[in-house]
């Protein structure tokens, strides 16, 4: 990969699929600077506009989603069904962001609250906020991508996209429909290249608001270096979710939660994955069987075949780290029972048993298929342990009890509790997030749309008589 070509493969067989341009620093500078023009331009525009701008842009993407699809799974490695999920959550959210940029209310402030301003009438306006740089992870790029881009441009903004380095070619190839749509060219920006990319685009004077979804060690950078300009930072970052698996629960559907949200989906690449399996002495027998033999029904290989439930990781040193963090476990005691195996990108799905709590590599985000299960006895122990993480994105509890699953909800320092489900899940209507170094921020249709705008207050003096 040299310095101004970046160089795109197919983590599974290593096969070159494309090349982008690295962008310099004076390129990312002009963009920066193209970037003002082009948010006068989306100011202007009308709010049903815009809308009818993304809803454009959805239905372009659907006219191309299964070769979007298969080219996001060859560059990406996550087996193609569930990368044609991901373009259908792309198009739904664009077409949600569509309609909320006709939704941009302000307020009636009753002013007669505060005496002496009887007679006075103030109101609030939502404006754009500015340029927003946004900053897309590796894992789930489109998606991803369309809750940055769509939110920013139907609040009024210009937006300039990081695509990620290692599967930048499905966004570059929705950044030609874009601007098919009709979206003014300064407006909608791809800037390539590494990390340094994303450094500069935190420091230019010009981007009014860094969104990034990353690991915590890049948001603290970008959020740093934010700071430097008092922009607006917004960050989704790290996850070690706990699956909490109580004696009276369904072990087959936890087990089946465990298969599905953390070894099969994304090939465990999520941040929002189940990352840490707590369950209780009663059932955890029975629990582990229940995994073993659902987890010896995945099927892996070419991402590309439909039969295949996982594929390879992003990158050979991924698994490679994955590899490591489960050498970790075992060397703290865990037992391996299944899988593990690394052959070049790809890592048996793995499951581990007896994991010591106390196992350093367990607080560890491990981003592949590794499932690693642990015991306790009382559930309070298990909450305690689970909000022992830095991270807080989400949890989830296996139970019958309804008012034991609320109790258990209440407790856990996270974004979002799952009752009878896995973590790995996330609706572009609700707000996803978590605590601590997750980053405390909430994305979604309803909330990243106001957070890409500002307030303005007018107030009309003696508007009554």
């Amino acid at each position: 990969m040299s310095v101004s070509v970046i160089e795109v493969y197919n983590p599974g067989t290593a096969e070159l699929l494309g090349e982008i341009a690295a962008m310099s620093d004076d390129q990312v500078v002009a963009a920066v600077d193209a970037a003002q023009e082009g948010q006068r331009m989306m100011a202007a525009m009308p709010a049903h506009e815009r809308a009818a701008a993304l809803q454009r842009i959805a239905t372009l993407i659907e006219s191309e989603k299964d070769s979007l699809a298969a080219l996001l799974a060859a560059e990406n490695g996550k087996p193609i069904r569930q990368t044609r999920g991901e373009v259908d959550a792309a198009i739904r959210i664009f077409r949600g962001y569509a309609a909320e940029a006709t939704r941009l209310f302000g307020r009636q402030i009753p002013l007669d609250a505060v005496p002496g301003l009887e007679r006075h009438l103030a109101v609030t306006l939502r404006e754009p906020l500015g340029p927003v740089a946004a900053l897309v992870p590796f894992n789930y790029p489109v998606e991803l991508y369309a809750h940055k881009a769509a939110a920013a441009l139907a609040a009024g903004n210009a937006v300039l996209v990081q695509p990620p380095a290692r599967c930048p070619l499905a966004l570059v190839r929705v950044a030609e429909l874009v601007a098919q749509a009709g979206v003014p060219a300064p407006a909608h920006q791809l800037v390539t290249g590494d990390v340094r990319v994303s450094q500069l685009l935190a420091r230019l004077p010009g981007i009014a608001a860094v969104t990034i979804t990353g690991s915590t060690a890049a948001g603290r950078e970008i959020a740093r270096l934010g700071a430097e300009t008092l922009k607006k930072v917004m960050l989704e970052l790290g996850g070690n979710d706990a699956l909490i698996v109580c004696d009276d629960a369904d072990v087959d559907a936890a087990a089946e939660a465990v298969v599905l949200g953390r070894l099969a989906r994304g090939n465990g690449q999520i941040c929002c994955a189940v990352k840490r399996v707590y369950v209780q002495a009663g059932v955890y027998d029975a629990f582990v069987a229940a995994l073993l033999e659902q987890t010896a029904k995945l099927v892996i290989g070419d991402q590309l075949l439909e039969a295949t439930d996982v594929g390879p990781l992003i990158a050979e040193q991924s698994a490679q780290r994955v590899e490591e963090a489960v050498g970790r476990l075992v060397a703290d005691g865990a037992r391996l029972v299944a899988g593990g195996t690394r052959r070049g990108a790809f890592v048996d799905p793995a499951i581990l048993v007896e994991v010591p709590t106390t196992s350093s590599a367990f607080a560890e985000e491990i981003f592949g298929p590794v499932a690693p299960v642990a015991r306790f006895s009382d559930p309070m122990d298990a909450v305690r342990m689970a909000n022992e993480s830095p991270y807080g994105l989400h949890a989830a509890v296996f139970t019958r009890d309804i008012s034991n699953a609320f109790s258990i909800a209440k407790l856990l320092d996270v974004g979002g509790v799952i009752v009878n489900g896995s973590t790995a899940l996330r609706a572009e209507n609700l707000p996803f997030g978590g605590t601590k170094d997750t980053g405390g921020y909430r994305e979604g249709l309803h909330e990243t749309v106001l957070d890409f705008t500002r307030q303005k207050t007018v107030v009309v003096m003696d508007a009554f008589r």
